[in-house]
């Protein structure tokens, strides 16, 4: 005799690859801004490095006097 609770439901069927399509479609959002913000962060980082050693070698000009 079969067991009825071992037979497949259609409708859960349906139902769970409603749910993976759309949570793999939110993870896939995620994802992408993650790596979006990341690449952002290392960019800013290394401008910011340059600017610090490219301003160390060249030197300021320092502070100018206000005539009165």
């Amino acid at each position: 005799m079969k067991n009825p609770w071992l037979k497949k439901n259609p409708f859960m069927s349906m139902w769970l690859s409603g749910a993976n399509t759309v949570l793999n479609s939110a993870r896939a959002r995620a994802t992408g801004e993650g790596k979006r913000q990341a690449a952002s962060m290392m960019a800013e980082g290394s401008r910011q490095m340059v600017r610090f050693w490219t301003g160390a070698m060249t030197g300021s000009a320092g502070k100018k006097k206000r005539s009165r």
